[in-house]
């Protein structure tokens, strides 16, 4: 019995690029803008704009920055309660 491509495809989960933004911030290290870019394909201002409308706004995630010498630093940061 031969699977059409739908069904194939249709089981392996869709990771977006916002996921991939949010699972690179959640590391301890967190991610530069620099890497945020890079991983999506984005320039500076989309990636921003996704941290600030996507996972600030929408996903209400905590979201620090840090000034570091290698570039802005952004971390999600689990809330205290």
């Amino acid at each position: 019995m031969s699977q059409n491509k739908t069904e194939a495809t249709a089981k392996i989960p869709r990771v977006s690029k916002t996921d991939q933004v949010v699972a690179l911030m959640r590391r301890s290290e967190g991610a530069t803008s620099a890497q945020l870019m890079e991983a999506t394909g984005w320039q500076a201002h989309s990636v921003r704009g996704a941290i600030a409308g996507q996972i600030r706004k929408k996903l209400k995630l905590a979201v620090t920055t840090e000034k570091t010498d290698a570039g802005t630093v952004y971390r999600i940061v689990e809330a205290t309660v």
